[in-house]
């Protein structure tokens, strides 16, 4: 007879070892990570460890041993316009490749089963288990098993069906780039050429840099156009985009009445949904992985195994009500047509609302629990909405618009790497 394992985790990122380090936490020994590639693997990812990842990982007991570059500040830009927030606690920029497989190493160092090569087929949930099934047709069978295999994930497929959301659009590449200092540079101008979303440049280790952009799923933009938006706008900023190698893959945005959980069936980081705002996915992953680690442990000790509550218990805890928050002003920020204008005056023009996001992402504050203050920006706005939106104008009429010109030639796949 087949072994039945307490519970079997798809993908070894970040939501993966987090949730098997919870799990530790309560106990649960019989665990088993299940990861497509071997390690060291590398993931396209912006790489900001914020405040809340801080927490999440004295939390779970892992620490940050790997290289990385603390980023104080932020500079946030629109085209003639630049303002600089100090973020009360350094943001950790690392490389994914560095991170992903010190996360591994300690887990393993702790007893937990991590195998590599292992890619999933398909799983198959039954009265007593879920079986797994591998792309080699071998075949492992779990009374839990939680999805932390990324924006591709067999789960997610699972509970979703044929529901076709459309996902955001990131780009990454990481190169060498002589940048001024350590700020985590974010820059809105690529809005006014059809963007909805933001280009990054972040400081990496070694003198090099992490740049990319989010599109967020207003509107529909291929990966050619995205890429020569993201060739064009570096060069504000002195670096020079390769013709090939940029990476780019789509995710989904925390949606909070999407289904994230099924008898016997959990899921964690991309797998249940990223912040719609920021694209931020790394904090969020090992948030959710503490929700869904206490869950799974106590359902393994009750054999209560419907994980009806695990949506709401997502929803209720600071990082869901974070998520839900950053869902609903990604919706006014990034809207289709000039909208977005009306939005985007209020977050750069009223230096309350941009402290608020930097002690956010800090992690000294949960922006859910200031409305007070996010009422008081709107109401502040109401007034001084005319005279901001002629100052986004002027901003943008410093650069020019983006002339159109032939897509780049640039094959770009789904990155299928885990969460």
């Amino acid at each position: 007879m087949t072994r039945i394992h307490d519970v079997i985790i798809v993908g070894a990122g970040p939501a993966g070892t987090a949730t098997a380090a919870r799990l530790h936490q309560h106990g649960v020994r019989d665990v088993v990570v299940l990861e497509r590639y071997a390690f060291p693997r590398d993931k396209p990812c912006g790489g900001g460890l914020t405040g809340h990842c801080d927490e999440a990982l004295a939390a779970l007991d892992l620490v940050l041993d790997v290289p990385r570059v603390p980023s104080a500040t932020a500079r946030v830009r629109l085209g003639g316009f630049e303002r600089t927030v100090t973020m009360g606690r350094p943001v950790n920029v690392i490389r994914r490749i560095d991170f992903d497989a010190s996360l591994v190493a300690q887990i393993r160092a702790r007893g937990v089963e991590v195998r590599v090569d292992s890619p999933v087929a398909g799983l198959a949930v039954e009265a007593d288990a879920v079986t797994v099934r591998l792309d080699d047709g071998r075949a492992l069978r779990g009374r839990v098993v939680i999805g932390a295999d990324g924006a591709a994930s067999v789960v997610r497929k699972h509970l979703h069906g044929d529901a076709r959301p459309l996902p955001h659009r990131l780009f990454m590449q990481e190169l060498p780039a002589a940048l001024a200092d350590s700020a985590m540079v974010y820059d809105f101008t690529p809005m006014q050429d059809g963007l909805r979303g933001y280009l990054w440049v972040f400081p990496v280790a070694d003198g090099r840099a992490n740049v990319g952009l989010m599109h967020y799923p207003s509107s529909r933009k291929g990966g050619p156009e995205l890429l020569r938006l993201l060739r064009a706008h570096l060069g504000a900023h002195g670096v020079e985009l390769p013709a090939r190698g940029a990476r780019g893959w789509p995710v989904w945005g925390y949606d909070p009445r999407a289904p994230v959980a099924a008898p016997r069936l959990l899921t964690v980081g991309d797998a249940a949904g990223i912040d719609g705002l920021t694209g931020e996915g790394i904090a969020v992953a090992m948030e959710q992985a503490q929700v869904a680690g206490d869950l799974a442990a106590r359902g393994l000790a009750t054999g209560e195994l419907g994980f009806a509550g695990y949506r709401r218990a997502l929803r209720r805890a600071t990082v869901g009500r974070e998520l839900a928050l950053d869902r609903w002003l990604a919706r006014l920020l990034y809207q289709r047509g000039p909208g977005w204008q009306r939005w985007m005056s209020l977050v750069l023009f009223d230096p309350d609302v941009l402290e608020m996001y930097a002690a956010r992402v800090a992690g000294s504050e949960v922006l859910a629990d200031q409305k007070l203050r996010l009422w008081s920006a709107l109401v502040r706005h109401a007034g001084l909405a005319w005279s901001r939106r002629r100052r986004l104008r002027e901003a943008l009429a410093a650069v020019p618009a983006l002339p159109p010109g032939p897509a780049a030639d640039q094959s770009v796949a789904p990155s299928t790497a885990s969460s």
